[in-house]
């Protein structure tokens, strides 16, 4: 065989190879979902574009947060994030939908704040986030709420059509269309049942979620908490007409109590 038959031949090689991989780019280029199609856990059905900047809105989505996407689909809650300044990640199984996904997100001018990756939703690291986003059905929710409830202090949770059950939203909004287009808010409550330690006397708190029930017993009297709420780190309740408001921080618990007039200031300490 001449030198010029082994050069073709090597040349036609690189060019047989060079095609197999245009087809292949192609053929991810030209790929698209289809309603309804199947998923790990959940078919596919995107979440209306006015409803997801409802859901942000409702999170207040700001350049400081890092939003995460559970089940992130063709990216467009990501990308949506990240058109607000935020940091924000897309978890998707289907790695069709995290190449879609990346082009969507190159497309639009945000692939160096929005990112995709191929993993499964309940094997994640959630712990850095600070906004999780979700549209999945609602045993999927409860699967992942006690994950969610372990979250900081703050975080917000917000999801597409679907609730927590007796985890009450802190906030509904109601667009108004036929389908998929109720956000729910949650804020992870600090956890604060037990009892705390004041100058005067000892606060005692039960805790369902972000709901607070007990009693404050000082030296002189003994009276039960109302009106008694978590917000994140922030808590909240009357006792008689005082009204006591603060922060959690680890153990301590620092805030001010008005009483008609008149406002002081009050501390406590976790016993147990």
């Amino acid at each position: 065989m001449t030198t010029i038959h082994c050069v073709r031949r090597w040349l036609m090689a690189i060019a047989i190879g060079v095609m197999a991989v245009c087809a292949q780019a192609q053929a991810a280029e030209e790929w698209k979902p289809t309603l309804g199609q199947p998923g790990k856990d959940v078919i596919w059905l995107p979440s209306p574009q006015l409803l997801v900047d409802k859901m942000l809105d409702m999170a207040r989505v700001t350049p400081a947060d890092f939003v995460m996407d559970l089940g992130s689909g063709d990216g467009r809650t990501v990308i949506t994030a990240a058109k607000r300044g935020a940091r924000a990640l897309g978890i998707e199984f289907d790695p069709n939908m995290v190449g879609l996904s990346r082009r969507n997100a190159a497309a639009a001018g945000v692939g160096d704040k929005a990112k995709f990756v191929e993993a499964d939703i309940f094997e994640t690291d959630l712990s850095q986030a600070t906004v999780i986003t979700l549209f999945l059905l609602p045993e999927l929710n409860m699967k992942l709420r006690p994950k969610l409830l372990d979250m900081r202090p703050g975080t917000r949770i917000v999801s597409n059509s679907f609730d927590m059950e007796d985890w009450e939203a802190d906030q509904v909004a109601d667009l108004g269309c036929e389908t998929y287009c109720t956000g729910f808010l949650w804020i992870v409550p600090a956890k604060v049942q037990g009892i705390w330690r004041l100058d005067d006397g000892n606060l005692v708190l039960q805790q369902k979620f972000q709901k607070l029930t007990g009693a404050l017993a000082t030296e002189s009297t003994a009276a039960k908490i109302t009106a008694g709420r978590m917000r994140g780190n922030e808590i909240s309740f009357l006792v008689g007409r005082s009204q006591y408001r603060g922060r959690v921080e680890g153990a301590v618990i620092k805030g001010t109590v008005a009483t008609g007039g008149s406002i002081t200031r009050w501390t406590a300490r976790r016993q147990t």
